[in-house]
């Protein structure tokens, strides 16, 4: 009998220790994520939120435990084009590039199964169109980048990562810079995106009221897991504070709006 894929574990970290510049940033961590999840993770500044999304990449590597990608080292052969990342510099170009959002996109097709070729494939210009249209952006493609709103430009980049044909998104701060309107757009396509096209997401965000609007699971990260659960179940602000490093504030962009120190 074949197996249930939505069952699927595409992350599983164990007993995580890592450091950086000498300091221990992560210590004990273990996590599964299985396939079609849209996990959150907050945490204070400096919690270890960046440096776990670099380490489950393969950038970092740990001083103790394992990570398994698609049951597989990170960065394996294996998972090219399968692991997405858009960082917290992904909206930041010089302004001396002038590239359209075609352009852009078609970068995260290359990798090195298919850098050789030095052209665009049948294949690649279907993942292209595919991407900007799951996104939104057909009617953009031929648009410079530097004329795209920030929420524009941070639906680029995604569209850049799905151009890969990637089923694990990794997202770090995509809310940050945008106004609301497009903070919205962003979570609404990151909704669609898990659950009408089956990608699974990790997003780091500062934003607590997006992540508890958005996504099915929250991580509470400081320097281990102190929360893991539904977002229904989490703990209000005073608690959190509890633990260490959020402030509820209140502006005229949210009801509930909540922001880690």
């Amino acid at each position: 009998m074949s197996r249930d894929k939505s069952e699927e574990t595409i992350l599983s970290v164990r007993d995580l220790k890592v450091s950086r510049s000498g300091e221990e940033v992560l210590d004990g961590i273990s996590i599964d994520i299985k396939r079609g999840e849209f996990v959150g993770l907050v945490g204070p500044n400096g919690s270890g939120k960046t440096t776990l999304l670099l380490t489950i990449l393969g950038i970092l590597k740990p001083m103790n435990g394992t990570v398994s990608v698609f049951g597989d080292r990170p960065a394996s052969n294996k998972n090219i084009g399968m692991v997405g990342w858009v960082p917290q510099t992904a909206t930041q170009l010089p302004n001396s590039v002038h590239i359209t959002v075609r352009e852009l996109i078609q970068l995260g097709t290359l990798n090195h199964k298919n850098y050789l070729w030095g052209m665009m494939n049948l294949e690649m210009k279907r993942r292209v169109k595919t991407s900007m249209e799951m996104t939104g952006l057909s009617d953009m493609a031929d648009i410079d980048v530097s004329r795209l709103s920030g929420g524009q430009f941070q639906r680029a980049v995604i569209a850049r990562a799905l151009a890969s044909d990637t089923e694990f998104i990794l997202l770090d701060e995509p809310l940050v810079g945008v106004d609301r309107a497009s903070r919205n757009s962003l979570l609404k396509l990151l909704d669609d995106l898990c659950h009408h096209h089956g990608k699974t997401i990790l997003m780091v965000s500062h934003d607590l009221s997006a992540v508890i609007q958005t996504t099915h699971r929250i991580l509470f990260l400081d320097g281990g897991i102190q929360y893991d659960g539904s977002p229904e179940n989490l703990p209000d602000h005073s608690q959190l504070a509890n633990l260490r490093g959020i402030e509820h504030t209140h502006s005229e962009r949210s009801e509930s709006w909540y922001e880690v120190g």
